[in-house]
């Protein structure tokens, strides 16, 4: 006697689930096609994406984690490679796109392996393995700089603009990026640099060339009354977190009037009250005042009489960037008020920069925060420009900081392949395929910098590979030329700490990834159901 056997329905209706290999080859495939994506973007003949958002607004760039961001990628592996791409972003600020590559290489070597049947596990083991030799490794051949050269981080901070739209100028724009850097730099409880105070301005008009480092701060602000002076020198900077203004009642209130003379008496008390909280500002010896909140029209007028700058509504990052450059304190009651609280600048003035004008607090005598006002022909290289000084300013506060650092050309990566196959040789069962793996995953960088630049990949590499074998560790490839060069020497020189963080980033998504043998995805939930028609759905 046969019993029919109902199936039975673990998980709700419309979900989708991929189990084992074909779980693993899907979640391969997405990251790989992520790490396509970027590819021809890295080296200095690297080409850039545009990318068209649904409103219509245009991003022309090469940079790998900008590129990933706007893209709007739905696959949840992928999304999982664009996480090492912002990780990159964060610790360091460039090298996002050798991040990807590199872990989009690993997952393709080891699809190779699962082909061969070997278990997920033993890879991932293997990579592990090969990740913490690359790190040992690359920590005894990394070069320590001096911090204070400033040539050796000016080629670090070159290095990372080559290839990107402000290739044009990078030896001003280094220049300006290294000196940004050491203004900013604290030395009193060990090397301490706070990016968030370097702020980039930017303003479309001029040419890139124009960019300038300003020794304190850029306001996208204009004086609130034209009879102010525009130009101040020796300035006295009060920072106020308050209305200059006639509070208003918390709620409505009505006064009764019983004499005409008495609106006049009303009238006057408040210019009294503005008056007198002017004559405190004043008092204080302040000649330009940086208000957070509105000014009234009227305490305008007395300002301008007493030939006091003033800008309100100041953002507050503005006005804490103000404090570390001035030296000035943010008050919050006028009544505190008082000398010690001033702040001190060379010039303040109002300066017309294309079509806006914009307020220069420039000249501070020990800024702790500076503005790099970057200039450019269209909205598209403004943009463009400040992600290259992004990845610059990481470069040198990343080099400083860790004081190791790297030849770049592909140098370190055929340096790491080379003695990372001698560490795999040594190593028995099957880890020691997985290192080789790793081992040739790595060569995916110098290959894509020569694909890049039209050149043959195959010939390059050999030819690398050659030069490293005569015990030349820093030989690298000239994309200009096609000819191995020695990257030290001609200044192609990246921090170790990005190559650290891009190795031990990528194993690790790669890892992950290849762990997943079941994919589960959920559907739409299910829409509520409505009682039929006429029933009555109260109890």
């Amino acid at each position: 006697m046969s019993r029919d056997i109902q199936p039975i329905f673990i998980l709700p209706e419309n979900t989708q689930r991929t189990v084992g290999k074909n779980a693993q080859r899907t979640n391969i495939m997405a990251a790989r096609m992520v790490a396509e994506t970027v590819r021809t973007t890295l080296g200095p003949k690297g080409m850039d994406k545009m990318i068209v958002d649904s409103l219509g607004d245009i991003t022309v760039t090469n940079d790998g984690v900008t590129i990933l961001e706007e893209i709007q990628i739905e696959h949840p592996s992928a999304k999982m490679i664009v996480e090492v791409a912002k990780t990159q972003e964060n610790e360091v600020g460039d090298g996002t796109t050798t991040a990807v590559v590199l872990a989009g290489e690993l997952l393709k070597n080891a699809e190779y392996l699962l082909d061969k049947a070997v278990h997920p596990t033993v890879i991932a083991r293997g990579y592990r393995l090969a990740e913490a030799k690359v790190q040992e490794i690359l920590n005894e051949i990394a070069e320590t700089i001096n911090i204070e050269d400033n040539t050796i981080l000016n080629k670090i901070s070159m290095t990372a603009m080559t290839g990107k739209g402000a290739e044009s100028s990078k030896e001003l724009l280094s220049d300006i990026a290294v000196k940004a850097v050491k203004l900013v730099m604290d030395k009193e409880n060990g090397i301490s640099i706070d990016k968030e105070n370097i702020k980039l301005e930017k303003k479309v008009g001029g040419a890139v060339q124009d960019t300038e480092l300003i020794e304190g701060i850029v306001l996208d602000k204009e004086r609130v009354n034209s009879n102010m002076p525009n130009h101040i020198e020796k300035a006295k900077i009060a920072l106020i977190d308050s209305a200059i203004e006639i509070k208003n009642t918390e709620m409505d209130a009505k006064i009764q009037i019983t004499q005409p003379g008495q609106i006049q008496s009303f009238i006057d008390q408040e210019e009294q009250m503005l008056r007198h909280k002017v004559e405190m500002i004043t008092a204080s010896g302040a000649n330009v005042l940086i208000c957070q909140k509105g000014i009234d029209d009227l305490a305008q007028y007395f300002l301008a009489k007493q030939g006091v700058f003033a800008i309100r509504r100041a953002k507050q990052s503005d006005m804490q960037a103000l404090a570390r450059a001035t030296g000035a304190r943010i008050v919050n009651n006028l009544e505190e008020l008082s000398k010690e609280d001033i702040g001190f600048a060379g010039v303040v003035e109002e300066v017309k920069v294309g079509d806006e004008n914009m307020t220069y607090i420039r000249n501070c005598k020990n800024p702790k925060s500076v503005t790099i006002l970057i200039r450019g022909g269209t909205a598209h290289v403004v943009d463009e420009v400040k992600r290259a000084m992004e990845d610059a300013l990481g470069d040198i506060t990343a080099a400083i900081k860790n004081t190791k650092v790297v030849a770049g050309a592909g140098a370190i990566e055929i340096e790491l392949a080379r003695q990372l196959k001698s560490y795999a040789d040594s190593l028995s069962g099957r880890e020691q395929l997985a290192v080789h793996a790793f081992a040739t995953a790595i060569e995916i960088l110098p290959t894509t910098l020569a694909e890049n630049a039209g050149l043959d990949p195959i010939d390059v590499l050999a030819e690398l590979k050659s030069a490293h074998d005569k015990g030349k560790k820093w030989a690298g490839i000239n994309v200009f030329t096609g000819k191995v060069m020695d990257a030290w020497k001609e200044g192609v020189i990246e921090p170790a700490r990005i190559k650290t963080q891009a190795f031990s980033s990528a194993t690790e998504v790669a890892v992950m990834i290849l762990r997943i043998d079941d994919v589960i995805a959920g559907g739409s939930a299910p829409a509520p159901r409505m009682p039929p028609p006429g029933m009555d759905m109260g109890m």
